[in-house]
């Protein structure tokens, strides 16, 4: 029997099983791909950790959110402190500063400067709430007198304590280099006052220059760490 009669010779019910075998196939064809949808990726793979925030731009700082995490700083140890002494106020002051405790922006030229310390009383007790208002020149001795560039105002948190980020002001003209800031304990009288830094050379020749407002400076990486505590006098927490 040749090999056409042999097919021919096959039972019918074999021809049928093929047909199905067929049918199925093609059946599955046309369920692949097209018409399931792939798992994602992600769920094919164990859960992987988030990746770190990036740093937030110095541009938008959290405004007037005091800093509740702080390098701790050490408390003067006393029973009772001299009060600081006011200073001039010099003629840049603007009233209506942002509520921010960073100065910083991107793009602002200067070396970076953090001012950290204590408002007290006293009688050594923290005032908390204290309103402090900073404003200074730039890395080149100027002062923003149209917008509010290197000027904010901050509040200290329950321990009394503030922190300023910001960059190390230029001299200008024949003054030392300083940080204006008037600071108004809750209910209580504004003091005025300057920080000054320490072994500056024009300080000599400053008419209203105050030994008692310099700041204690350290150097850190790149830039510069700063602790002054201000006392208010005849108050209390």
């Amino acid at each position: 029997m040749t090999a056409a009669g042999q097919t021919a010779g096959r039972p019918k019910r074999f021809g049928q099983r093929g047909g199905l075998f067929v049918a199925a196939m093609l059946f599955l064809a046309a369920c692949g791909p097209a018409g399931v949808a792939s798992p994602s990726p992600i769920s094919e793979s164990p859960e992987t950790p988030e990746s770190p925030s990036p740093v937030p731009d110095v541009e938008s700082p959290s405004p007037g959110a005091p800093p509740t995490q702080l390098v701790p700083v050490p408390t003067p140890e006393c029973s009772r402190l001299e009060a600081t002494p006011p200073n001039a106020e010099g003629p840049y002051y603007k009233v209506g500063s942002p509520e921010r405790a960073s100065l910083l922006e991107a793009g602002l030229p200067g070396a970076r400067l953090v001012v950290t310390g204590y408002v007290l009383s006293t009688a050594c007790e923290p005032i908390p709430g204290t309103w402090l208002d900073f404003w200074q020149a730039d890395a080149n001795g100027e002062y923003d007198n149209a917008g509010y560039r290197l000027r904010g105002h901050q509040f200290s948190d329950d321990a009394g304590l503030y922190r300023l980020e910001t960059i190390l002001p230029a001299q200008y003209g024949s003054r030392p280099r300083h940080i204006h800031v008037k600071v108004q304990p809750p209910g209580g009288p504004i003091l005025t006052a300057q920080l000054y830094f320490p072994d500056d050379p024009q300080a000599a020749f400053d008419a209203i220059f105050d030994p008692r407002l310099i700041v204690d400076l350290t150097t850190e990486g790149d830039g510069y760490e700063a602790v002054f505590h201000f006392i208010l006098d005849g108050l209390t927490s």
